[in-house]
């Protein structure tokens, strides 16, 4: 099996709100049950052109046989004070995971943000999610601190983590001000 990482373009908005389904009727760890999902195919494309535009995001697919089996989104504060902060969100299709995809995606947002002004990656995980906690960290994530009460999932109380990763420039915050 071929995968290939590449940047997504308004072109692959059909494949990825496809995968999002799919992601949404698979896993409880996404945020969107099943049947929440209501973006239209241009509402995807428009999303895909604003991270095309915004130096601080960036949106990367994983393919395999022109079909899309995974997706990071990193979305960079538009505002001063928070520009060198993005949230990230990621999803792998269950039969793909185990397979370093997951890695490959994080790898590859590790070049792009060299070239950016991010210095902070953040993502939230629900902490009962070992196989994602276990990705992050292996990938310089740290717990930060507990979301408690976060997300109702099944009508059960679910907490999160809040994890970071810094970033180290070689840029004085001075010169980025």
């Amino acid at each position: 099996m071929m995968v290939t990482l590449k940047v997504l373009i308004p072109e692959d908005a059909e494949e990825l709100l496809r995968l999002q389904h799919q992601l949404d009727q698979e896993s409880k760890f996404m945020l969107l049950e099943p049947d929440e999902r209501q973006s239209s195919l241009n509402q995807v494309k428009e999303m895909i052109e604003s991270f095309a535009l915004a130096n601080t995001s960036i949106l990367i697919g994983a393919e395999v046989d022109n079909h899309l089996i995974g997706f990071m989104s990193v979305r960079g504060g538009n505002v001063r004070r928070n520009r060198h902060s993005a949230y990230i969100v990621i999803g792998v299709l269950r039969q793909h995971q185990g397979q370093g995809i997951g890695t490959g995606l994080f790898k590859e947002l590790d070049v792009w943000a060299k070239n950016t002004e991010i210095v902070r990656l953040e993502l939230t995980v629900m902490t009962h999610n070992e196989i994602a906690m276990s990705l992050y960290i292996k990938n310089g994530f740290e717990i930060e601190g507990t979301k408690r009460k976060s997300l109702v999932i099944d009508g059960q109380w679910v907490d999160e983590y809040y994890m970071s990763k810094i970033l180290i420039k070689e840029k004085r915050i001075e010169d980025q001000i």
